[in-house]
């Protein structure tokens, strides 16, 4: 095993018992596998991004929307295979050759920050968060969109980083919302400086009812995968009608294993279409 590179206590993955840790890989594997070049997300499948930008992996679960996550799914697949950048699966990692990749990539870019993580975990060293954001600061070029479950440490910490810089134009900072029980973690993301501050209301697991003061975007969407559970389409119309009406720009980015009318058809054949049209708003950049 690698060396554990935090000085907090190990985490819990939650429900299970199972001790994670959170480690700095070997450099032959921060950047690819044994070094063949670095994993590089230049393009992305999400539709609300371009890219994706990995300096950290894995995470442990926080709440219901962490239940079926796919970014889990994907790198358990790996664990135990010698070499693979996923050889410990969805345990926590610091990967530092890959703080400067967004350096590299010359065109403007919207970026997904730990599309594989949230940066502002509690296993994660506040330096290492500080690097995180001196990169996101020096590539002025690029549009970074980091989305976390942990607001208030989110907010804490950038508290801190306030009294060193102030908080960088080119980056969006988001919140995920999965049911009426987490709403209070925008209260904590409106406390963020952020130019522009957005939620991710996938995936949509009950009726929300949101305070969009201070909220420049909203993203929804249902759960895909084998263990996907049901959105309401109820609750994705109010949803939009929510921020019609506050003129907060709205993205449906999909219906998920289910279809409008309940049926499993896959993601794929679901769709994104609500109501005869493609939602597909977003922020003006800054």
């Amino acid at each position: 095993m690698p060396p554990c590179s935090a000085t907090r206590p190990a985490c819990t993955w939650r429900g299970t018992g199972t001790q994670r840790s959170t480690h700095i890989l070997p450099r032959a594997l921060q950047c690819g596998r044994r070094g063949r070049g670095p994993v590089m997300a230049q393009s992305s499948k999400i539709e609300w991004t371009q890219a994706t930008w990995n300096p950290i992996t894995g995470c442990t679960k926080v709440s219901p929307g962490c239940a079926h996550c796919y970014a889990e799914t994907m790198a358990e697949r790996w664990r135990g295979i010698s070499g693979h950048p996923f050889e410990y699966g969805f345990d926590l990692q610091l990967r530092p050759n890959r703080l400067k990749l967004p350096l590299l990539w010359k065109r403007p870019k919207l970026i997904f920050v730990n599309s594989m993580s949230d940066l502002f975990h509690e296993n994660v060293p506040d330096a290492f968060v500080v690097k995180v954001f001196e990169t996101m600061r020096e590539a002025s070029w690029h549009t970074f969109q980091v989305l976390t479950k942990r607001t208030e440490r989110a907010r804490d910490l950038t508290r801190k980083l306030a009294e060193l810089d102030p908080w960088p134009d080119n980056v969006w900072m988001g919140t995920s919302i999965e049911n009426q029980r987490w709403v209070q973690r925008a209260d904590s993301l409106r406390e963020i400086p952020a130019k522009i501050r957005f939620i991710s209301c996938e995936p949509l697991l009950g009726p929300l009812r949101l305070n969009l003061h201070g909220i420049h975007w909203v993203i929804c969407g249902g759960e895909s995968g084998a263990r996907a559970r049901r959105m309401d389409p109820s609750w994705v119309r109010d949803l939009r009608d929510q921020c019609v009406a506050a003129g907060v720009p709205f993205f449906f980015k999909q219906w998920g294993a289910f279809d409008e009318n309940g049926r499993r058809v896959g993601k794929k054949r679901a769709g994104r279409i609500l109501d005869g049209q493609i939602f597909d708003e977003m922020p003006r950049l800054v």
